[in-house]
């Protein structure tokens, strides 16, 4: 390693498949979907999302905190104790001026939005909550976590749609090049699950509408796909300077080595037909990272399961690689996290490199005849894994994509 290299040193993750980083890995290489029928979406035309499974927030978090808190705030502070403890870190003895928080939220939560609207419609302004605003934003989200363990350097939440978890990502590596910080927590947290945001989803029609089949729906690069499942989730890395990673002999996971950012500039919701944002990000990734596409061995591929989204990365990936290396699409398994997708799915690329095996893509049963890729499916596939992306890419035609190298 050299000094300047960012280690990846701790990770936590709480996904639709698990509640922390062995529990989602597993459920990652079992590739089954976790998409369910909802009880609380009964009044909408589509009633199914991916929900973490058995997430007690009173129980993990203590009651007084969990109840002032919604969903996606529950979900940061669990995966964040996790990594920090998974770095081996005592939040007592860190120089807490030194430690930054940046996570990718993608916008307000409005889980308790509709309570709060109806007291407004029914002149009951004065029974809104004094914490619907706190409890809500995206900042909150990291400053939460930052309260949590004490980290008073720069705390900040970064939205940029369903890219806002892995922008984050640059963010810290940056703030770590720096000198800001001597580490930082960074990734995503989102709740996609609640009523108003399904709705919202559904009206735009980017959902799929298989409800006798939800297990099925989330079916990336499958010909018969019909766009995405709502799913929850945080995934959260700590990363380091190597150098500060090697002062306390830290345990290395495998090294952030590029980061590449882009904006399409073509359209509100749709990306670039040929993927043109996104084969710019591709590329900046990896002359950051100093390789060439022959160096990637692995591809975490964005994969929402649209017909557009999907072809757009496939011409991308072609653009950039030629013939891509093995593709998977975690948002098959786990369902579409929004702002907490891109820190999920970064934390389950560093598990590929440490595994050396890439995990299936769910639902997979016939490839999209004008996608060319090599998508793995059906069952996990060991590999030797060198260097390997992860894509993120949201509405506004914001693009992100890290790639991770091993140790």
């Amino acid at each position: 390693m050299r000094r300047d290299d960012i280690a990846v040193t701790g990770m936590g993750m709480v996904t639709p498949v698990g509640v922390g980083t062995e529990a989602s890995w597993q459920g990652l290489l079992d590739g089954r979907s976790a998409a369910a029928t909802d009880p609380r979406l009964d009044r909408l035309d589509v009633d199914f999302t991916c929900r973490v499974p058995g997430f007690e927030p009173g129980k993990l978090l203590g009651r007084a905190l969990a109840s002032r808190l919604d969903s996606h705030a529950h979900l940061a502070l669990v995966a964040a104790r996790e990594a920090v403890a998974d770095a081996g870190l005592a939040t007592e003895e860190w120089d807490a001026t030194r430690v930054g928080v940046v996570l990718g939220v993608g916008c307000n939560s409005l889980e308790q939005y509709h309570r709060e609207f109806g007291r407004l419609n029914s002149d009951r302004a004065k029974l809104i909550s004094p914490r619907a605003i706190v409890r809500s934003v995206p900042n909150m989200v990291p400053a939460e976590v930052a309260l949590d363990l004490g980290a008073r350097g720069p705390s900040l939440a970064v939205s940029t749609a369903c890219a806002s978890g892995t922008t984050a990502l640059s963010i810290a590596r940056d703030l770590l090049r720096s000198g800001s910080c001597d580490i930082v927590l960074a990734g995503g947290s989102e709740s996609g699950t609640a009523p108003v945001t399904v709705a919202c989803f559904q009206q735009m029609r980017t959902l799929s509408e298989r409800t006798h089949d939800p297990g099925g729906a989330s079916r990336p690069f499958d010909q018969d796909r019909d766009g995405f499942v709502l799913g929850e989730g945080a995934g959260i890395l700590v990363l380091e300077r190597a150098e500060h990673a090697a002062a306390r002999n830290a345990r290395v996971h495998a090294l952030l080595a590029g980061c590449g950012n882009s904006t399409d500039a073509h359209h509100v919701t749709a990306p670039h037909p040929e993927g043109r944002g996104a084969v710019q990000a591709l590329r900046q990734a990896l002359d950051d990272a100093g390789l060439t596409p022959a160096d990637v061995d692995h591809v975490n591929a964005h994969g929402t399961s649209t017909a557009l989204n999907d072809q757009a990365e496939h011409r991308a990936l072609r653009a950039v690689f030629g013939t891509p290396p093995p593709v998977t699409a975690n948002k098959s398994v786990l369902g579409h996290c929004l702002g907490g997708a891109g820190g999920i799915e970064a934390a389950a690329t560093v598990l590929s490199l440490r595994h050396q095996t890439i995990p299936p893509t769910a639902n997979l049963d016939t490839l999209d005849p004008d996608i060319d890729l090599d998508v793995v499916h059906k069952v996990p596939r060991p590999t030797r894994i060198r260097a390997a992306l992860s894509n993120s890419f949201g509405f506004g035609g914001q693009n992100a994509v890290v790639v991770f190298t091993a140790v």
